[in-house]
């Protein structure tokens, strides 16, 4: 399901475009509000993180996304590169353009990244 919120983003995820919580895709502007590249492409992000978050048991998905921001941050990161560097995140950028990714993706395919 996907909802949008402009209070969220407004006030609390400033300089985000989405988020998933399992099992919902939460986004800053509906389908009028971007282009329809831009559109899918985020969609494409928020459910390739929908389906981390089945493979994880959704709990351990936060569980060690948190764990991967934190290293990295006492690795030196900032904020915005230590988020880039979590593995979900890193596997989602990486695969965003490809509307086809989740037919072909293999379980736990984000260890890849880690």
């Amino acid at each position: 399901m996907i909802f949008t919120s402009k209070i969220l983003f407004s006030k609390v995820l400033k300089h985000y475009t989405g988020i998933s919580l399992w099992p919902f895709i939460i986004l800053r502007d509906n389908e009028t509000e971007m282009s329809p590249d831009r559109y899918k492409k985020l969609v494409n992000h928020e459910r390739i993180h929908i389906r981390q978050q089945a493979e994880t048991l959704v709990v351990f998905f936060y569980i060690f996304y948190a764990f991967y921001y934190i290293r990295n941050r006492m690795k030196g990161m900032k904020h915005w590169k230590a988020y880039q560097s979590i593995p979900f995140e890193r596997e989602s950028y990486e695969n965003e353009k490809d509307l086809e990714y989740l037919k072909k993706r293999k379980f736990w395919q984000w260890r890849k990244y880690a």
